[in-house]
Parts: C-alpha cells; sequence; structure tokens
C-alpha cells in the first residue's frame, strides 16, 4: 500500500474509531465509574495483577496521576493491594469480584447497544470483519511509543 493510500487509511480508521468511541460513551450509565477507574479495572481485568509502576507505563501515565484513583479503587474495595511475592519491597494491584460486577455493569449497557446496531445496520460478514478488525484495533493499541525520546 503507498504511503499516501496507508496516510488515508489511518485517517479513516481514526475518524472511525472516535466517532464509535464517543457513541459509546453516550450509552455509559450516568453514575458510573469514571473513564480512569474503568480504564484501570479493565486493564487489571484483562492482564492479571501488577504493580502501580507498571500499569502507569501500560497506561502511558505517571505513576503519580494514579495514586487517587488507586486510593479510591481501593477504598471501594474494587482492586487490592497484596504484596508482590518476587519482591517484598513491592505489592500488587488486581481487581477484586466487586470490582469485576462494576466493570460488568458498566460495559453491559455499551455492549447491549453495540450488539443491536451491529445486528440492526451490518451484514453478517459485515460483522465478521469487524470482529477481525478489533483484533487489530487491539493490537496496534499496544503498539510501543513510536515517537518516544531517549
Amino acid at each position: 500500500m503507498p504511503d499516501q493510500e496507508l496516510w488515508q487509511t489511518a485517517t479513516a480508521v481514526r475518524h472511525g474509531v472516535n466517532g464509535l468511541s464517543r457513541r459509546l460513551r453516550m450509552e455509559r450509565p450516568a453514575s458510573g465509574e469514571s473513564l480512569l477507574h474503568l480504564a484501570i479495572l479493565s486493564f487489571l481485568h484483562r492482564r492479571g495483577p501488577m504493580t502501580a509502576g507498571e500499569l502507569a507505563v501500560a497506561q502511558r501515565v505517571q505513576p503519580q496521576s494514579l495514586t487517587r484513583a488507586f486510593a479510591s479503587l481501593q477504598r471501594r474495595e474494587l482492586i487490592i493491594r497484596t504484596p508482590d511475592p518476587n519482591d517484598g519491597r513491592r505489592s500488587l494491584l488486581a481487581i477484586t469480584g466487586k470490582g469485576l460486577e462494576a466493570l460488568r455493569v458498566d460495559m453491559s449497557r455499551r455492549d447491549t447497544w453495540l450488539a443491536a446496531a451491529m445486528r440492526d445496520h451490518l451484514t453478517r460478514t459485515e460483522c465478521d470483519l469487524l470482529g477481525l478488525a478489533s483484533v487489530l484495533l487491539e493490537r496496534l493499541s499496544e503498539v510501543d511509543d513510536l515517537f518516544a525520546v531517549d
């Protein structure tokens, strides 16, 4: 694919992802968790226990900017801290059953809307294609920063 074509495709993907993201945010429950809290819970659910520093690196933020979020989630028993078995000076953060339930409640309404929209407005082939695209989008979301400065 020539560079100009790739650029246009990248722009179209960005527009589509941003538009769908905005639409899905509109489907969030009004009294739901903050987006930061959901990102933390979701990441711990997908990746398992990790240190606060590892989570900050994965979320591409400074650890200090997550301190309040961790404290709030822990106070409400949505995450738990346990000693790191490999390094007693560190602790691991993990999602709790209550945290999984909060995540499920928040995702349920959006997933219901998206499934209905796909059923009502896309063909079976288009739905299958979106399933493949979701895997690719997830892979792209995990690419290391291409513009990092040493």
